[in-house]
């Protein structure tokens, strides 16, 4: 019973760590280095910078689980 809680536990926080990842605008990342417009800077406002911190606590539970599934198997 715990292992079918875990698995789908993990089930939900790939698919909404998945979500949040992808729905993050790309900003300039490696395109800065062949040439893209790399020299504006930019803050994260709103809702991108609600989005941003959600996805930073959704990879920390997510991780979280992770080792708390090696410490309890």
């Amino acid at each position: 019973m715990r292992q079918m809680i875990l698995s789908v536990t993990f089930i939900v926080l790939s698919i909404l760590l998945s979500g949040a990842i992808l729905l993050q605008r790309r900003g300039s990342g490696l395109g800065s280095a062949f040439g893209g417009d790399g020299s504006v800077f930019r803050t994260k406002r709103g809702l991108e910078k609600g989005l941003f911190y959600i996805t930073i606590a959704l990879s920390c539970v997510f991780f979280g689980m992770a080792i708390l599934n090696v410490i309890l198997a």
